[in-house]
């Protein structure tokens, strides 16, 4: 067995190819991020993985709709987001497969 807290991880990421992590894999990367209202990412893309947001608590804006606890938003490669955390938020994020480097900001 293996212990690891969350809060030893960066950015509550705690899947995926990069340390430090729970799981070491390239199949996946895994993260619970918890934002503030007003928290803010500037619009991106995937150009390989997949990445499926489920918002756990909070409401949020990204891919222009605006969404609340219990939603799942995914996005394919190619299709790009911005994110605003509208009040304090949770989400889990999964992208697959694990791709480090594959965010790429655009305009």
């Amino acid at each position: 067995m293996k212990h690891s807290r969350l809060e030893d991880m960066t950015g509550g990421w705690f899947v995926g190819g990069f340390t430090p992590t729970a799981l070491s894999t390239e199949s996946a990367e895994v993260a619970v991020k918890s934002y503030k209202a007003g928290d803010y990412e500037a619009k991106h893309l995937h150009k390989v993985a997949t990445e499926v947001t489920l918002i756990l608590s909070g409401r949020v804006r990204m891919a222009g709709g605006e969404f609340g606890a219990g939603d799942i938003i995914v996005l394919e490669p190619g299709e790009a987001t911005d994110f605003e955390a509208l009040t304090d938020a949770t989400n889990v994020v999964v992208k697959t497969p694990g791709a480090l480097g594959d965010k790429y900001l655009v305009d």
